[in-house]
């Protein structure tokens, strides 16, 4: 008999959940979710090879592209599709993939994750570099496409990464940094958009995250690379450079207007009492890296 995944086994906490009031059904799935942050803790070295090894890249010119298939894939996308607005990153430098193209974001693609084919094509519209990192996410972690993505990333030198809730996750075996965190078994058998799912969106946060703070993306917890695309974020925009600066929200969206509509830029200008060029100047000598320039 073939050996279960973890993620496929029956969990006996949920195995009378279909005769439990809505209540119950609710709390029985809240006890498990609450068992994903203490699996993802006891994975955060890992993590956190993860954050050095994606800042690195980017630093030095890489790019980064996750490769899943279903959830796994959705998670990535939503995941990289944050970074432009919330980062200032060029689109470009992270990518995701899903087994399937664009069709598979909305509905099943019949045999998406076990085709290799689906994946060389995605990995060559990515065409992995040596200075590149290839992020493989898969709950079960055995699916072709994503098998086939780190595999052939790494024959290019991309650094790789898997991540699975399955320790015996074959994707580990193409992976330079394994990121494992094992939740145990799903409220519903098999139902890996789940704990897993949820470990997965934690884990794509502080990766992203984690790097763009080492890039010099934020000022303490503040992000001051936002693109700003509406009001809410307009108004977040002066409401940064008020606190960073220490000014009236009135001379912030004075000071964002004149460095037009870049956050960074403002900050300097407001803090530094220096003209657009001068603020240019400063960040470019410090890397973009505002608490070099600004004090705090």
């Amino acid at each position: 008999m073939p050996i279960i995944e973890l993620t496929e086994k029956s969990n006996p906490s949920s195995a009378e959940i279909d005769l439990q009031t809505p209540l119950e059904i609710a709390r029985i799935i809240n006890e498990e979710d609450k068992k994903v942050a203490l699996a993802v803790e006891k994975v955060l070295d890992s993590v956190a090879q993860g954050i050095e090894t994606i800042a690195g890249a980017l630093a030095n010119g890489g790019k980064l592209a996750y490769f899943g298939a279903g959830t796994s894939g959705r998670i990535g996308i939503l995941d990289a599709s944050e970074m432009p607005p919330t980062f200032g990153i060029d689109g470009s430098k992270v990518q995701a993939f899903i087994a399937g193209g664009e069709k598979a974001l909305r509905q099943a693609v019949e045999n998406a994750e076990d085709s290799k084919e689906f994946a060389l094509s995605d990995l060559k519209k990515f065409a992995p570099q040596p200075q590149d990192v290839v992020v493989g996410i898969s709950a079960g972690g055995n699916p072709a496409y994503v098998l086939t993505a780190l595999d052939e990333a790494r024959k290019c030198g991309a650094k790789t990464i898997a991540i699975s809730s399955n320790p015996q996750a074959k994707i580990a075996r193409y992976a330079d940094i394994f990121i494992n965190p094992q939740v145990g078994p799903e409220v519903v058998t098999g139902s890996s958009r789940m704990k897993s799912g949820t470990a997965q969106k934690m884990i794509l946060n502080m990766l992203t995250t984690g790097a763009m703070i080492r890039l010099g993306k934020t000022y303490k917890n503040y992000m001051i690379d936002l693109q700003i695309g509406n009001n809410k974020l307009h108004n977040r925009a002066c409401r940064i450079i008020s606190e960073i600066a220490k000014i009236p929200a009135d001379q912030a969206a004075g000071f964002l207007a004149e460095s037009r509509n870049n956050v960074k830029t403002a900050c300097v200008m407001a803090a530094r009492k220096c003209s657009l060029e001068e603020a240019k100047k400063l960040l470019a000598q410090n890397g973009g890296i505002l608490r070099k320039i600004i004090k705090g």
